[in-house]
């Protein structure tokens, strides 16, 4: 490419930051110039790029001076304080929180979804909840060929999705127990080794934690339709990283398994993982480190002439988070639907 540009990771010492960080690197974004950026305390550490070894820096007014794409995620409250700050200062910017995502004004992408959306970004172009995107990947391509009525979905969700301290929180929690000690709890409120609980987001009037509301919600925006009847239930589970989902769908014609089987083994994003005679489907151990969302177990359901079953298991850092960042920038970049002209080596 004869583009580069100056790129941002603002929140680069986190989890999804650092798979950030090694996405660039390994999918060979046209990185001209890079700049870590993190909290005061994470300031003067190093992360590793492309064999150099970058400093990390606090965040200020300045940061964004000359950068062509930020790519957030440091949380809900930094983005809402520094986003449209590093838009004002002609920067792109690629928010992983829940910031943005239910504004209007800013397009909610998942690339294999709608892409075109990105077309209608205003500086901010948001990153759906990591759960929404591995189902729509796995959805979007049945949706097309026959509309969904209603969905019913279950999530598993690992430690990774509260970040890297709950991950060895969980491993601290596993070696506590073994040894006869009562696990320490700190990020979550509950133990989560050989433990499970549901989503410990805020719970609603009606009973729904926020999680399970940002599922309904941001699957509609995204699929562009409020006709769709979506529930969910969220669940943490004691798995250290990638979440899984047991998914219901009820269409207003029969849907062929075999069809859905054909289509899904077909759909971008997405590898049918299906042996029948070993009863072996999807694993969050197997999708870990993976792009694709695993998807398998596809069934009629018994109750429902019009419905069907599906199971997935999807690496929550990366597809759900970093890697679907980075597939909206490469759009962006492709397509040329940045607005802001980037440095040219």
């Amino acid at each position: 490419m004869s583009e580069f540009y100056k790129v941002a990771i603002l929140g680069a010492t986190g989890a999804v930051g650092t798979e950030l960080l090694e996405l660039l690197q390994t999918r060979n974004f046209p990185v001209a110039e890079l700049k870590l950026l993190a909290s005061p305390r994470s300031a003067g550490s190093t992360l590793k790029f492309k064999g150099q070894n970058l400093q990390v820096e606090a965040v200020t007014h300045d940061s964004f001076k000359d950068v062509d794409l930020v790519l957030a995620s440091a949380g809900a409250s930094t983005s809402k304080k520094w986003a449209k700050k590093a838009v004002e200062a002609g920067a792109i910017v690629i928010d992983n929180s829940s910031a943005f995502r239910m504004d209007p004004e800013v397009p909610l992408v998942v690339p294999e979804v709608n892409p075109k959306a990105a077309t209608l970004h205003q500086g901010i172009i948001a990153n759906p909840n990591c759960t929404t995107i591995l189902m729509c990947v796995a959805i979007w391509p049945l949706h097309q060929v026959q509309p969904i009525k209603r969905l019913v979905v279950a999530t598993y969700q690992s430690a990774s999705g509260a970040g890297a301290r709950a991950m060895e929180e969980m491993k601290t929690q596993a070696k506590e127990i073994l040894e006869g000690k009562t696990p320490e709890t700190d990020i979550f409120p509950y133990p989560l080794a050989f433990n499970l609980f549901p989503h410990n987001s805020p719970l609603n009037e009606q009973g729904y934690c926020q999680e399970e509301i940002k599922m309904v919600n941001e699957t509609r925006k995204i699929l562009e339709t409020n006709e769709i009847g979506i529930t969910a239930t969220c669940i943490r589970v004691p798995v250290l990283r990638a979440h899984s989902e047991a998914i219901n769908l009820e269409f207003a014609q029969p849907f062929s398994v075999d069809k859905a089987r054909e289509i899904l083994s077909q759909a971008p994003g997405v590898t049918l993982v299906e042996n029948w005679q070993k009863n072996y489907f999807p694993m969050p151990i197997e999708a870990s480190g993976k792009d694709d969302v695993l998807v398998g177990r596809i069934r009629q359901d018994i109750s429902h002439p019009c419905g069907l079953e599906l199971w997935l298991s999807g690496d929550q850092i990366r597809k759900g988070a970093a890697l679907n960042a980075v597939q909206i920038a490469e759009l962006l970049v492709k397509k040329n639907w940045l607005r802001v002209k980037a440095a040219t080596v």
